[in-house]
């Protein structure tokens, strides 16, 4: 006898899926759901809404990062 895999380890073990519900989005980045909401309703993270459902496109994901690399990486005004 065979069990279905949990919807959540589908979704993490589907790279091709192009948009990501927000729990897989905050584990792929190592952070917490809430804080993945937060991020969304500060427009630090883009999502779209696909009927009820909140979803994050999974290159917004690579922009997230890559603009927290820029900021990190940018020289500070008025150092030394």
């Amino acid at each position: 006898m065979t069990t279905a895999a949990p919807a959540a380890t589908l979704v993490a073990a589907d790279p091709t899926l192009l948009l990501l519900p927000v729990e897989e989005a905050a584990r792929r980045l190592g952070i917490g759901r809430t804080t993945c909401f937060a991020l969304i309703a500060s427009g630090e993270l883009e999502s779209v809404k696909v009927g009820s459902l909140r979803r994050i496109p999974a290159d917004a994901l690579a922009v997230y990062v890559a603009r927290l690399r820029e900021v990190s990486t940018a020289p500070r005004a008025g150092g030394a």
